[in-house]
């Protein structure tokens, strides 16, 4: 086992100035939906242990589990909230057939949606607040407006996107007040490294990552006989031929890596991990976590040295540069 460091690092997340720690906690599947079910009191454990072992930041959106997750996250914080630096999101509602859809088609809407995310939250504040939705025209322009308005008043300290689409972060930010960027980022989606990841570190805007487990599946436990339970959106990769046989390109990738790292005492989950911080342009990963266990095995991805020559040649080797396939969207 590689030797670990004592203290979780930190970094600043773009122009924010916010100093977060390298491994974030994602939220999404403390919601309660989408990923199967889960237990409130093993999430609000792994939440009180992850801040013990420095980490800091934390990633929900209003949508997750029905805004469940935000209200998980509020009951954390409360009598603490100092030591939280809290991110979520607002826009997207759900699909209209492969359309994103949104509830908010003006600023006063926006605004309104964004009050309610900081009463599940038990807050005043959040510390960023990110669009989940890439419409154009007006609905960009209206998530600014109303975004800078939240800003001005206090109740915002710094605005970004959740987006895979590079056209629509420029348009975003038109005027250089964007401080962060979330993205789909990982050993399996390497599309990132060709244009955004190098606009960002231009640019100042700190990148969050996530799906840097790529569903799970660079967590190395699914194989081809692997089935989601009922409501896991992960159904459809068995639904859809073209999806399945992704599915299975994916999985012998994964296997590669498990034979190459099998002597290193790093689990798949940390070596994904891994990858990802290694970029200069990358602040924070947020993999999903929603027990104890999840927490703990994360945590220590963070606190590794980097990946040497020789497993990033073997990456490249699978996936190169630039390469591989959008996970999710947005």
């Amino acid at each position: 086992m590689p030797k670990i460091t004592s203290a979780m690092p930190l970094r600043r997340l773009g122009k924010s100035g916010l100093e977060v720690s390298t491994i974030g906690f994602g939220l999404w599947a403390a919601g309660g939906d989408a990923w199967g079910t889960t237990d409130d009191r093993e999430v609000l454990t792994a939440i009180d242990y992850a801040l013990e072992q420095g980490v800091n930041f934390y990633d929900t959106a209003d949508v997750y589990g029905a805004g469940h997750s935000e209200e998980l996250l509020g009951k954390a914080i409360h009598g603490r909230r100092d030591q939280f630096i809290i991110a979520t999101k607002i826009g997207w509602q759900g699909f209209d057939g492969e359309r994103q859809t949104t509830a908010y088609t003006t600023v006063e809407k926006l605004i309104a949606g964004v009050e309610s995310n900081l009463q599940r939250l038990n807050t005043d504040y959040v510390d960023v607040i990110q669009s989940h939705i890439d419409f154009r025209d007006p609905t960009m322009e209206i998530f600014l407006e109303g975004f800078q308005r939240l800003q001005n008043a206090g109740k915002v300290k710094n605005y970004g996107v959740s987006t895979s689409d590079f056209e629509y972060l420029q348009a975003f930010n038109q005027d250089g007040r964007t401080a962060t960027l979330q993205i789909d980022y990982s050993i399996l989606n390497r599309t990132a490294e060709a244009d955004i990841l190098p606009y960002c570190l231009q640019h100042n805007i700190g990148v969050i990552v996530r799906g840097a487990l790529a569903m799970g599946i660079l967590a190395g436990k699914f194989t081809p006989q692997t089935r989601f339970s009922e409501g896991d959106f992960r159904r459809r990769w068995h639904e859809n031929e073209a999806e399945y046989q992704t599915y299975l390109h994916d999985l012998d990738t994964v296997e590669t890596l498990r034979q190459k790292i099998a002597a290193s005492g790093v689990s798949l989950a940390q070596l994904a991990l891994q990858f990802v911080l290694q970029h200069p342009a990358v602040t924070t990963v947020i993999p999903g976590i929603k027990d104890l266990a999840q927490a703990e095995a994360n945590i220590q991805a963070g606190l590794l040295p980097e990946l040497d020559a020789e497993t990033m040649a073997l990456i490249d080797s699978l996936v190169p540069p630039g390469g591989g396939r959008k996970i999710w969207p947005a």
